[in-house]
């Protein structure tokens, strides 16, 4: 069951930006991943649903955190269908995110009032998207559709709110288009994690990239 509603989630996700999405088979190290993450400032954490048995992970990662990290606002990734949603609610998910748009998926997050970030490639999907209820749309994949197809679906529909996954990175340039061209925040993943600092349990390494995006962001946003 959420334990937080969906106005804190939207919240959390438009105050730093930021949306860390990350998997891993082993729960011990998406728990030092989260809790690098939750070190930085950080508050909303994307697990995807990627792996065999990924829910079992998820699940001790729902226990964990409520006693070691509990302002992190846990979500599940790379749910395509309403019964993986529905089971990811039972184990505790305060949103659902999707690399698609499946309107069955939004039946049963509005139904427990829990964010569903569906995953649009088109302005049609948007507009069917925010039909549904879903508040945040994610423009996915991000590095195929660019920067310049976000300021486009802004200009006729201004109050799209919009996140941005794929082709993200941990970098001034990169970031400053995108919140140019108007995103509430971005995921990311692999660049924020890299391979080789969760493999050497740096996770130092981890917090100091949030932190830094955090930075990032934040000066973008007074321009």
């Amino acid at each position: 069951m959420s334990k937080f509603s969906k106005i804190q989630v939207l919240a959390a996700m438009q105050k730093t930006g930021i949306v860390p999405v990350f998997y891993h088979r082993n729960a011990e190290t998406v728990k030092n991943v989260l809790k690098a993450c939750y070190d930085s400032g950080i508050r909303v954490f994307e697990f995807t649903n990627r792996g065999d048995f990924a829910h079992e992970v998820f699940g001790e990662l729902s226990h964990w955190t409520s006693v070691n990290c509990p302002e992190i606002i846990l979500g599940i990734g790379s749910v395509i269908d309403a019964p993986t949603a529905a089971l990811y609610i039972q184990l505790g998910a305060n949103f659902i995110v999707s690399p698609l748009f499946n309107p069955d998926i939004a039946k049963v997050a509005n139904r427990r009032l829990i964010p569903y970030v569906a995953g649009c490639g088109s302005v049609s999907e948007i507009g069917a998207a925010q039909e549904a209820g879903c508040d945040l749309c994610k423009v996915f994949p991000g590095e195929v559709l660019g920067a310049n197809f976000v300021k486009s679906v802004k200009a006729p529909m201004p109050w799209s709110q919009i996140m941005v996954t794929g082709g993200v990175k941990p970098e001034k340039e990169n970031l400053e288009k995108w919140f140019s061209a108007g995103v509430m925040c971005v995921g990311m993943g692999s660049n924020l994690f890299p391979k080789e600092a969760v493999e050497a349990e740096n996770w130092e390494k981890i917090t100091k990239n949030c932190k830094d995006c955090i930075k990032i962001i934040e000066n973008l946003r007074k321009k």
